[in-house]
């Protein structure tokens, strides 16, 4: 791919791998956006050049891009080189410096930041694009979540035909975002957190649920039939012919099968036989940090990340009935500052274990607990947290950049 790059790229790319490396030597990170910062200041154009020639997948949402974008990853390694973003820097420096990376690779799976789908539909002209869900994020800083589904609405159909869709048919903002575009891919990934579509984001009549099922009855919008889904019973994906392509994920959660039937479908349509596709999956053991399981002083910690109340419900379905789990709230401005979106987590099923609560605002995180009846402990940080615990498996459950002091106090657990 860099034989064809002008030498003002070329020279871009360079200074942008220099930069990256002198970030990691210095510790302040992987480099991936101050790498990527440095080489669109050079070449401004240097994310669309390095993207061109490439098979693009973009893969957006609220929650889950970091892990389907693994899992997508890991797919499309069956039939070639991917270059990727799979550790979370999800913006336009983060996805120029993947590229830079692994000039070589013929395919390349990108996560996108949810505001940013636009700008790379644009540079990087993907041939597929996957919608997981959309559900409020960061209260003081993020776009309402029906205005940022009328926005990707309007994004896609102004960019119609020229790519495949791959969507989540059972979240009614994405089906009403992807339906204005001729080719989707329908996949049933589920949606147990409703609150944010509860009325139709066509019309705003309220929308009726049966099950899996959903659909107004005023202007017509409902789920539209999947091709591809998550087996009921057992641990498997079926696909569009009926068949069922067994799972052995390491990842837990009903959560992640769904991620991987989503990857599934989206390297089905690069010609990866999904036989030959999901039990690389497999392999796939941690994801930045997330799922990571990590020792000290004989307690044995599952580390999960939740940014959201719908992220916040999806680990309480994940994590072991017994073991004691420790929380970790914190507000900072890539969190956001408003916290009041914890009174919509229903801990309740944490009730009659022990709860530890560390965070910088683990006394708002308290204080709610105690509106849940559900007993806790307060203490000032991690190291503090895992001596309260007795020896044996933990679960930690934190938001993001309290999940990212977690990984710093394990030097960066991957």
């Amino acid at each position: 791919m860099s034989a064809s790059l002008t030498p003002r790229a070329k020279f871009a790319t360079t200074l942008l791998r220099t930069a990256a490396a002198l970030s990691r030597a210095t510790g302040r990170g992987d480099g991936s956006v101050i790498g990527g910062r440095v080489g669109l200041i050079v070449e401004p154009r240097l994310l669309e050049l390095l993207a061109e020639g490439r098979h693009v997948v973009l893969i957006s949402g609220t929650n889950g891009k970091t892990t389907t974008t693994r899992f997508t990853t890991a797919a499309l390694e069956a039939i070639g080189r991917v270059a990727t973003n799979s550790f979370g820097a999800n913006m336009p420096t983060g996805h120029t410096t993947a590229l830079a990376k692994a000039p070589k690779a013929e395919y390349a799976t990108l996560e996108c930041d949810e505001h940013y789908l636009g700008q790379l539909l644009d540079a990087a002209r993907p041939k597929v694009v996957a919608l997981l869900n959309l559900s409020r994020d960061q209260l003081d800083r993020a776009m309402e979540v029906t205005a940022l589904a009328a926005k990707w609405r309007q994004t896609l159909q102004a960019s119609a035909g020229q790519t495949t869709i791959v969507a989540n048919a059972d979240d009614p903002l994405i089906v009403w975002a992807a339906s204005v575009c001729e080719r989707v891919v329908w996949v049933a990934a589920g949606q147990s957190w409703t609150a944010d579509s509860a009325i139709c984001p066509n019309c705003g009549a309220h929308l009726d649920r049966f099950g899996e099922f959903w659909r107004c009855t005023n202007c017509g919008l409902n789920r539209p039939s999947p091709q591809w889904s998550v087996a009921h019973q057992g641990e498997a994906v079926v696909g569009p012919d009926g068949r069922r392509y067994d799972l052995h994920l390491q990842l837990p959660g009903r959560v992640n099968r769904a991620n991987a039937a989503t990857a599934l479908a989206i390297a089905s349509l690069f010609g990866v036989d999904p036989a030959q596709a999901a039990p690389r999956l497999s392999e796939v053991a941690s994801v930045a940090g997330r799922y990571a399981k990590v020792e000290r002083d004989g307690r044995h910690l599952r580390l999960l990340l939740a940014k959201n109340p719908a992220g916040w419900l999806e680990s309480f379905d994940m994590i072991d009935p017994v073991p004691p789990v420790v929380l970790s709230l914190n507000a900072r401005e890539v969190d956001g500052f408003d916290t009041s979106w914890i009174y919509d987590v229903d801990f309740t099923s944490l009730a009659g274990r022990k709860v530890v609560v560390t965070g910088d605002r683990r006394t708002d995180l308290a204080v709610r607990l105690e509106v849940d009846g559900v007993d806790f402990l307060v203490v000032d940080d991690i190291r503090a947290a895992i001596a309260a615990v007795p020896p044996g498996p933990v679960e930690v459950v934190a938001n993001y950049t309290a999940f990212q002091d977690v990984r710093a106090e394990f030097n960066r657990v991957n």
